[in-house]
């Protein structure tokens, strides 16, 4: 038996034989008491041949069907072997089952062939039939797993690739917002503006070389965050002061990467660089309930209402919108505030995974 055939014999794939054996003992069961109410037989009688030939038949071609089967992900062979393999378990289910029924009620071995033509006719009718019917059930309900799972793949990847087209947008437009200070900062401070190169190397160095995953730890976000802020803070000076508040138990939350800085960027743009004596940014992760709570809290100038809701706060806000919705659906919002203290709080709500 080759290796791919005998992954099909999976713990998954052999409870499903045995609930479709089940479900054949059900069928016998009604068939027998179907030919019962017909006259043919006593019940006891009709379910002794009725189980055999169905318990033999349903083992032939599950088990057959499995071993057959070239594709893991469809444990059910092509035509070319169905066919021959449920013929053989209908002609095998039908003798052995007799062969049963004879030795259980004590009559002459394969007495089905003494017979009157018509009755042997629907006794091998009725076999081939309800194999037929239970066969295409089982055949159809594993076809619509299959595609149901083929779905579901896909739309992951779908979503996989929508994401990584969203981080690749973030990572240029926060590279040029950083550009744009640099060159201000030439001008007025060429020795700070070196100083803030050599920052925006490192940090590149470090964002760059690493993998492009979907997901990474939150303390893995608040590092980054870190040397985004540490590089602002070259040009800002005093005008930037910071603190970020991440709890032990939630440093291995998984998060999409790029879903904090755009926050960050927004809370420096239009609160903290506008005014003079510039301000303070506070990161905060907490647990709430069964949600994941960030705060990102600004004593900057602050927006207006219209501001806050006319576009959803520029380009990086809208992006982190769309990834959240992207990863976590409705579970996942995003909601900017305007607290009576001053600033702007930018609040992110994700689910926590059940412990």
């Amino acid at each position: 038996m080759s290796t791919t055939r005998r992954h099909n014999f999976t713990r998954k794939n052999l409870r499903d034989v045995l609930r479709h054996g089940l479900n054949t003992a059900i069928f016998c069961c009604v068939i027998a008491i179907a030919l019962a109410l017909s006259g043919r037989g006593g019940w006891g009688y009709q379910f002794v041949y009725s189980l055999s030939i169905g318990l033999i038949s349903w083992l032939i071609i599950d088990l057959g069907r499995l071993a057959l089967s070239t594709d893991p992900d469809k444990p059910w062979p092509g035509p070319a072997r169905a066919v021959p393999l449920i013929a053989v378990g209908i002609t095998a289910g039908f003798l052995g089952g007799n062969v049963i029924g004879d030795a259980w009620s004590g009559a002459p071995l394969l007495e089905f062939w003494s017979f009157a033509p018509h009755k042997f006719a629907s006794t091998l009718i009725i076999t081939a039939l309800a194999s037929v019917v239970m066969c295409y059930y089982y055949y159809s309900r594993g076809k619509s797993k299959y595609l149901e799972g083929a779905i579901a793949l896909a739309q992951r990847d779908a979503a996989d690739a929508r994401l990584k087209l969203l981080e690749t947008q973030l990572e240029p437009h926060m590279l040029f917002n950083t550009l744009a200070n640099l060159r201000a900062l030439i001008t007025t401070d060429p020795a700070r503006a070196v100083e803030m190169l050599d920052r925006l190397n490192a940090y590149l160095r470090v964002t760059l070389s690493g993998s492009r995953a979907l997901s990474h730890p939150l303390a893995a976000e608040f590092d980054r965050l870190s040397d985004y802020l540490s590089l602002m803070s070259v040009r800002m000076g005093n005008r930037l002061r910071y603190t970020l508040d991440l709890p032990e138990d939630l440093r291995e939350v998984p998060v999409p990467p790029l879903m904090l800085q755009p926050l960050v960027e927004n809370s420096i743009r239009h609160g903290l660089e506008p005014q003079v004596e510039g301000g303070e940014i506070r990161v905060q992760a907490r647990r709430d309930g069964r949600q994941l709570c960030i705060e990102v809290r600004d004593t900057g100038a602050g927006m207006d209402t219209a501001a806050l809701t006319a576009d959803g706060g520029g380009f990086g806000l809208a992006q982190v919108r769309e990834r959240l919705a992207t990863v976590y659906g409705a579970e996942g919002r995003l909601a900017l505030t305007s607290p009576e203290s001053g600033g702007v709080c930018a609040t992110i709500l994700l689910p926590l995974a059940k412990p």
